[in-house]
Formats: C-alpha cells, structure tokens, sequence
C-alpha cells in the first residue's frame, strides 16, 4: 500500500465529496433508495478504492485481485459511485440505478455489473460469504504457506446486521480458524430502519463481543483516511486471527440537516432537498480545494 502523504489525502477528501454529490444525483434520479447510509460510508469506499484495494477495473475478473464483499447491499449506491469514478464503468450509468434491466441494481447483483463479489441484501448473510472466500484462499496455498496471502478478502457490514445470528455463526467460524487473511469492517453509524441501534436491539459492548470470538479489534474515525489506511495496515499485520474494524461513521455525512437522523435510512431527497444537498456538497468541496492550496 503506498504511503498516504498530505497530496493524496487531498485527493481522497475531493474524490470522496464527489461520490457523495453522485449519491444525492442518483438516489434522486432513481425516487427510492437508501441515503444515510451511503453517505456516511463514502468515505471509507473512496479510501478503499483508490488507496487500499489491490485492484484493475479495467480488469475486474483479475484472479489476485482483494476481494470486496459488501453485506449491508441496501447501501450500494456509495459502491456503485466510487466504482464509477475509479474507472469501473462511466459515470453517466450511475442514473440508471434501480431501473428497469439496469447494472445497477437496489441491491448489488453479482453477475450484472464486474466488479461486485457478490449478491447481497439479506442482512446478515456477508460475513458468512466473506469467511467462506477466506477459507477457500487458504486452502488454495501451497502447503507451508500460511502467512502470505494472494490477495485480502474484505466484508464491509452494517452495524444493524450485528443483530442477526448468522453473522455470529460466521464471527465463530473465522475466528476457529485464524483467517488471517479476512478483514472485517462494521458501519458503526448507530442508526437503523425504526431507530438507533442501541434501542431496537443493543449492540455494546460490540468489540468486546468479536474479541470473545478471537477477533482482532480495532475502532477508528470513519471519516479520517490516516485512521482507515492505518487500521488497514495494522490488521495485515496480525498473523493469528481475523480483524474485524469498527468505523464510527455519521449517518448523513455532508449534509448537516440530515445528519444521525435515522429517518434517512431508507428514504430518497426530492428534487428540491437534493438541489440543496447538492450545493452544500460543492461548497464544501470548495473548501477541501481551499484549504490545501
């Protein structure tokens, strides 16, 4: 992974503002749709594709390429924006989300766009996926070699999902047997579909929970690279058990009226909130531009 300097985190902080002017354009393009979610993730997804992923999108079938397994699917027009700028396919696709015979499916569909690992939107069901990559990665070694890896399989998962017992079931499964090469990330932005996480059904102590499963924990700012780069760089380190990243993300992030209002789970901006959200993004991203010139 190359070294995150001051010049590329500018780049990360431009092109994560730029997904999220994508989000807002194609949920309200699209009329239904999750928007919270995604824009509190943008973040952590620019990060990922354009500095941590080992990854060609003019190559998406690349057989040492990470893998990216997103659980929570609901939020894949965060996905599908960073896909787009990173060069998957052009941006103009983004508005076809959720239309009639598009890529761009409500939830991710593994054989209708390049790219996407897998088929998600059960809750619940990604860590299961993600720990039956790893284990057949390993099992794909050469015998002896237990510490390097051909590629990093990565399970993206929202904090709500932490409810269902199969991602327990799965949690148990990798700890048993040391995926070492699977590295977990929890959307910890404490909101669902009827309220906050810690109401519906409590969470806490959340990283206490993984490390009974003999996970590797870590928690970090969602919205700050060096925090996300970092964590990423920690858990390659850790030899002996799976890491699992809880991000503190902000639901709404970058549109301050909507911000850690669950009410923006699931719904859509109409024309005229997106206009608004849209202009607070491009102010905003001309301060990004002002402050590191």
């Amino acid at each position: 992974m190359p070294h995150l300097h001051e010049s590329k985190i500018k780049f990360l902080e431009e092109q994560a503002n730029a997904v999220r002017q994508s989000i807002i354009e194609m949920l309200v393009e699209a009329g239904s749709g999750h928007t919270a979610g995604p824009l509190g993730m943008a973040d952590v997804f620019t990060a990922f594709y354009f500095h941590i992923l080992n990854h060609d999108p003019k190559n998406p079938f690349w057989e040492e390429r990470d893998r990216l397994i997103l659980s929570n699917g609901h939020i894949c027009p965060v996905r599908y924006a960073a896909m787009a700028h990173a060069g998957y396919f052009p941006l103009e696709e983004l508005k076809t989300l959720r239309k009639f015979g598009t890529r761009l499916q409500g939830h991710p569909h593994r054989t209708a766009l390049p790219g996407v690992e897998t088929t998600s939107g059960p809750l619940g069901s990604g860590l299961g996926q993600a720990a039956g990559y790893a284990y057949g990665a390993k099992m794909d070694l050469p015998a002896g070699r237990q510490v390097a890896n051909k590629f990093w399989v990565y399970c993206f998962m929202s904090d709500g999902e932490q409810q269902a017992g199969n991602t327990w079931e799965a949690a148990m499964f990798a700890g048993k047997y040391k995926l070492n090469n699977l590295i977990g990330l929890i959307d910890r932005n404490n909101i669902q579909i009827d309220g906050m996480t810690e109401d519906i059904m409590p969470l806490e102590p959340l990283r206490a929970k993984y490390e009974a499963f003999n996970w590797h924990v870590l928690e970090i700012d969602g919205h700050n690279f060096e925090e996300i780069v970092n964590a990423v760089e920690e858990a390659k380190a850790i030899y002996e058990k799976p890491t699992v990243i809880i991000s503190h993300n902000i639901p709404g992030k970058g549109i301050k009226e909507i911000e850690f209002d669950y009410k923006w789970h699931g719904i859509t901006p109409n024309k005229e909130q997106a206009a608004k959200f849209l202009a607070e993004l491009r102010t905003l991203g001309g301060k990004i531009k002002s402050e590191h010139e």
